[in-house]
């Protein structure tokens, strides 16, 4: 009886088929390996590549043909592990001069059965994702347009080009990731969602891949996910010595909902890991639900969402509350029915942890209760809101002090006689002349006590919640604006990340 491709899931790196995955998706001929070999041939397919696949192997297998769409879904899981870790280490020196050299190489060679004949797109991928690591970006986005395919990384969340390729390679080099990543090469009419694990330099790396139909192809985003992020503690983000202490203290109580706040991209799911980590001592069950697991942590519990199943942030925090926990984190609260979950798991003696998507601390207040959840309950449960951002740091070797002007001392509320002396970006071979290198953490925490828990019960206005909030408290602009005074980052870069108050 004919194999299924789905045993070929099994297969290590090491056990790599014998026909090359160019040769197999353009003849349409492959090779499922295992207790029994079977040759699948597309249907419609060249009988001669049959021929000479059985000559590469040395063996005449069975013949199971198979149709289009059900082919390239066989060639996504029979290559999955193709050339992605023989090519990582060579990979993981990549420098620039790489990627050029290794753009060079993309056209094919004349001898379809070479073993290096898709190798190229292989090495430009694991030299992208190297380049990627060694630069420290997060993304990676593939955008293919009418006449180019433009290659952009994501460095301290601003994009910048790297690449501008051939139009040409667009569909070879997507089709590529989209093996890699064990999505269907044949569906491209809708987005798709998968997962790359690869080691670089022994440095464990998820690549979470994402596609989207677009006029001139599929676009490709690659979010690079370090697995060393998930070890973070709260001491290591940079918050200011109060701020830490009273999160602290909001994480050590037994039940309450701590929320944290910003958009996407601002680091609130490292900071919900790193408060995890400061629980995870092995007497607490710990449980999540996310959408999806971006890090796998020892010892706590991790579930993801899967909608088309049904399991949603609803469903999947009703079923952990049967599961004992001590700690539950949603990964965002993002309806009613989840909020309306979470507060009662709040009620019912349990920490809960998640975010919601709002510009400051106290927004999350009115978000909450626009969804729908009563005022009194948010008063009962809610301890503690943490807004945050992430700003460029300039970087030590060429930043350049300056005496502030007069709007900018204006910005700063100073007075005509008070000293201060700034920091400005100028641009070195050390950060790759942006006069940034690195992010840092811009934090507001809003504690919850008697007094904003009387003002959310009786659904004051979102001015006189802050006004009693930050009243001993900087805000998220105050705080950015002291990194700024400190030289860790630039005026400029606190302004465009952080909304200056309407009080100002």
């Amino acid at each position: 009886m004919a194999q299924s491709a789905s045993a070929s899931r099994t297969k290590s790196p090491k056990d790599l088929p014998a026909i090359t995955y160019a040769f197999a998706r353009e003849q349409g001929v492959a090779l499922i390996t295992g207790d029994e070999p079977v040759f699948v041939l597309r249907d419609g397919a060249n009988p001669m590549a049959l021929v000479e696949a059985r000559r590469a192997v040395g063996q005449a297998y069975p013949v199971t043909v198979y149709d289009g769409a059900r082919f390239d879904r066989a060639l996504s899981e029979i290559y999955a592990f193709d050339g992605l870790n023989e090519d990582a280490e060579d990979a993981g020196a990549a420098q620039d001069d790489d990627l050029s050299r290794l753009i060079d190489e993309i056209p094919k060679t004349e001898d379809l059965l070479d073993s290096s004949s898709d190798a190229p797109i292989i090495r430009l991928i694991n030299g992208l994702i190297a380049e990627a690591v060694r630069t420290g970006a997060s993304d990676i986005h593939v955008e293919p347009y009418e006449d180019r395919v433009s290659v952009r990384l994501r460095v301290d969340g601003v994009l910048r080009e790297t690449l501008s390729l051939s139009a040409k390679v667009a569909s070879p080099l997507v089709s590529r990731i989209k093996v890699m990543a064990r999505l269907d090469i044949a569906e491209k009419r809708v987005p798709q969602d998968g997962r790359i694990t690869l080691t670089l330099g022994g440095k464990g790396i998820d690549v979470r891949v994402s596609t989207l139909p677009s006029r001139y192809g599929e676009r490709v985003v690659l979010r690079l996910l370090d697995k060393d992020s998930a070890r973070f503690t709260l001491q290591e983000l940079g918050m200011a010595q109060t701020t830490l202490v009273d999160l602290q203290k909001a994480l050590s109580q037994p039940n309450g909902i701590v929320l944290v706040t910003g958009p996407t991209g601002a680091g609130k799911t490292t900071t919900l890991y790193a408060g995890l980590n400061l629980l995870n001592d092995k007497s607490r069950n710990i449980l999540t639900v996310e959408d999806p697991v971006e890090y796998a942590v020892p010892g706590i519990g991790q579930t993801q969402v899967n909608t088309k199943v049904g399991m949603t942030f609803a469903a999947g925090l009703r079923a952990i509350l049967r599961q004992d926990p001590d700690v539950v984190m949603v990964g965002e609260i993002r309806d009613v029915e989840t909020a309306e979950i979470a507060v009662q798991a709040s009620l019912t003696g349990h920490l809960v942890l998640s975010t919601v998507h709002t510009n400051s601390a106290i927004a999350a207040i009115a978000r909450l209760r626009d969804m729908g959840v009563e005022a009194y309950l948010l008063a009962s449960t809610v301890s503690a809101i943490v807004a945050q951002r992430l700003v460029r740091k300039l970087c030590h070797h060429c930043k350049d002090a300056y005496t502030p002007d007069e709007a900018e001392r204006q910005i700063l509320g100073l007075s005509a006689d008070e000293a201060v002396t700034l920091y400005r970006p100028m641009g070195c071979p050390s950060c790759k002349g942006t006069g940034y290198s690195g992010r840092r953490g811009v934090y507001e925490l809003v504690i919850v006590d008697d007094k904003l828990r009387g003002l959310i019960h009786d659904q004051a206005r979102e001015g006189d919640m802050a006004a009693h909030a930050f009243a001993q408290r900087p805000t998220l602009y105050q705080a950015g604006i002291a990194l700024a005074q400190e030289g860790v980052t630039s005026l400029a870069e606190v302004l465009r990340v952080c909304r200056e108050d309407s009080e100002r």
